[in-house]
């Protein structure tokens, strides 16, 4: 790889941008190779790097096909199910609780560790449990 012409942060010249700012102006590198860095400097670690590209060999942003817009509100919709109780929780469940508030707040002997065929939130909907 050649060395690429580093710059100080702010003082990039214009027509090269990051992948951010060919983003948000509706570009995509391409495939083109890195055109130059920006360093901007810290005090106790090493500098912040970011490759910038040339914009005017960047190309339009691909359209998203129907497929992949069903393909990512599938894969958001799991995010919003509880492993424990198996509802739609209305928001992402927090990887560090890995459950919906609800089970979540329940005392621990009711919660259960893997999922059952039944829900057992006391906030689901539909299936009750038959008494034994």
């Amino acid at each position: 790889m050649a060395a690429v012409p580093v710059y100080r942060w702010r003082l990039a010249p214009d027509g090269l941008a990051t992948r951010r700012q060919l983003r948000a102006i509706g570009l995509r590198p391409g495939g083109q190779d890195v055109a130059a860095q920006v360093e901007r400097p810290r005090r106790r670690r090493g500098p912040l790097i970011a490759y910038l590209y040339a914009i005017d060999l960047a190309k339009p942003v691909r359209p998203m096909t129907p497929a992949k817009w069903a393909s990512l509100a599938k894969a958001n919709a799991a995010r919003r199910i509880c492993p424990d109780c198996r509802r739609d929780a209305g928001y992402v469940i927090p990887s560090s609780l890995g459950m919906c508030n609800a089970c979540h707040d329940r005392p621990e002997p009711a919660r259960s560790k893997h999922w059952k065929k039944e829900p057992s939130c006391p906030e689901s909907t539909g299936i009750r449990s038959s008494p034994a």
